[in-house]
C-alpha cells in the first residue's frame, strides 16, 4: 500500500499572499497544481481587519468572520469570483485594501457542486443536509437547517471527521463551535472566535463522535441545531501524508515538543485547550526564509501579523516547538494544546520518494 494518495498537496490546499490594490483584480495561486478554491479564509497581515470566511456552498457573496460571533452577511465586493487557479477580488478592504498585505488559506471541495441528502429517503442521518465533498483530501462543506431536535447529519466524506467547525449563519452572538479529536471526548467543544479554553456541552455534539457517514448535533437548545436556523460546517478527515489533527502536552522548555505528522507542514494551527489562548496560525508562505517559522496570525483575533515569539521548525515529518511561549508550549507542563496541520510535501511519496526538511 502506498504511503500517501496525495503526492502534490497543492492540488487540494494552498496559501496565497499578495498586496491589495484597492481595484478589482484576479489572484492566481502559486502551487505546483492549479487549485480552484471552495473554502477561502483570509486575513490582512499588516492591518487590524477582521477575518474573512467565504465558500462556494453558501455562495461567495456570503461573508463570515471567524474572530466574531456575527451572523452571515451579504458581501459582493470582497471576493467576486473563483477561477480554475485562484479567485477575483472586488474593491473591499476586507481582502483588497490598497498597499495592505494579505494571506488567504484555500481548500478544494468539489468545485461548488453539491449533493442534497434527503435523510428520510436515503436513511443517512436524520436531518436533511447539502454537502460538497472532496473524499480524496478528506474535506467537505455541509449546510443544514436546524430541526430543534437532536439528530445526525450526512457529511459525504466516507471517513470519520476529526476536526469540524460549525457556525450559526442566521443569528448574531452565536459562537463558532469546533469538534476536535484532541479534546477529551465529544462532550467537549472549543470556540474559534474567542480565546476561551475547551468547554463541555452535551447540546453541541450530542456527546457523540462523528462516524464515517454522519455527525451529531444537539437538541432544541443546541448551539448547532436551533429550530429553523441556518448552519454551515467545515469538516475534515485526516489523510495520511496530507493532513493530521491531534494534541500534545507542553514541556515549557526552549527545547520544545516534537509533533509527528508524516509530512512537511505547509500550515500548522495551534490552540491551547486547557486554558485560554489564541488560535495561532503559522505557514511557510508567509515565512519563506526557512526555519524557524515565527510569523504568527490569530484565527481568533483581528491583530496584525507578529513574529519572534512562536519559534517553530517545520521538518520533513512534523514540527518542533523552539521555545516556551505560553500560546504554543507553556505555561506549565500540564497544559494541553490542539493542532491542525496540512502538508507541503508528504514524508514519502506514493512512489517511495522521501522529502527533505526546510
Amino acid at each position: 500500500m502506498a504511503y500517501t494518495t496525495i503526492d502534490d498537496p497543492s492540488a487540494h490546499f494552498q496559501v496565497k499572499i499578495y498586496t491589495g490594490t484597492g481595484s478589482s483584480n484576479a489572484i492566481t495561486n502559486d502551487g505546483n497544481s492549479d487549485l480552484q478554491p471552495d473554502l477561502m479564509w483570509g486575513k490582512a497581515r499588516n492591518q487590524t481587519y477582521n477575518q474573512n470566511v467565504f465558500d462556494t456552498s453558501r455562495g461567495i457573496n456570503k461573508r463570515l468572520t471567524s474572530d466574531q460571533a456575527d451572523a452571515e452577511n451579504t458581501d459582493s465586493t470582497t471576493i467576486t469570483a473563483v477561477g480554475s487557479d485562484g479567485f477575483t477580488l472586488g474593491t473591499s478592504s476586507n481582502l483588497n485594501g490598497s498597499s495592505v498585505t494579505y494571506v488567504v488559506w484555500q481548500w478544494k471541495a468539489n468545485g461548488g457542486t453539491t449533493t442534497t441528502n434527503d435523510a428520510s429517503a436515503t436513511s443517512v442521518g436524520t436531518i436533511d443536509s447539502v454537502y460538497q465533498a472532496n473524499t480524496t483530501a478528506g474535506f467537505s462543506i455541509v449546510t443544514h437547517t436546524g430541526s430543534g431536535s437532536s439528530g445526525t447529519i450526512a457529511h459525504g466524506l466516507g471517513a470519520a471527521i476529526k476536526w469540524m467547525v460549525t457556525k450559526n449563519r442566521t443569528d448574531n452572538s452565536e459562537d463558532w463551535a469546533n469538534y476536535h479529536v484532541g479534546l477529551p471526548s465529544a462532550e467537549y467543544y472549543i470556540r474559534t472566535n474567542t480565546t476561551a479554553a475547551q468547554a463541555t456541552g452535551s447540546s453541541v455534539w450530542g456527546d457523540t463522535a462523528p462516524t464515517s457517514t454522519v455527525f451529531t448535533v444537539g437538541g432544541a437548545n443546541g448551539k448547532n441545531n436551533a429550530s429553523s436556523k441556518n448552519y454551515v460546517s467545515y469538516c475534515w478527515a485526516p489523510i495520511q501524508g496530507f493532513s493530521k489533527f491531534g494534541s500534545y502536552t507542553a514541556n515549557n522548555n526552549a527545547d520544545g515538543v516534537f509533533v509527528y505528522t508524516g509530512f512537511t507542514p505547509k500550515i500548522v494551527v495551534i490552540k491551547k485547550a486547557t486554558a485560554a489562548g489564541e488560535w495561532h496560525v503559522l505557514d511557510t508562505e508567509r515565512e519563506q526564509d526557512g526555519n524557524p517559522i515565527d510569523k504568527d496570525l490569530y484565527w481568533s483575533g483581528n491583530y496584525t501579523e507578529g513574529g519572534s515569539a512562536q519559534y517553530t521548525d517545520f521538518l520533513s515529518n512534523g514540527f518542533k516547538l523552539r521555545n516556551a511561549h505560553t500560546g504554543t508550549n507553556g505555561e506549565n507542563t500540564s497544559e494541553k494544546f490542539l493542532y491542525i496541520a496540512f502538508a507541503e510535501h508528504p514524508f514519502v511519496s506514493s512512489e517511495g520518494v522521501p522529502t527533505t526538511a526546510r
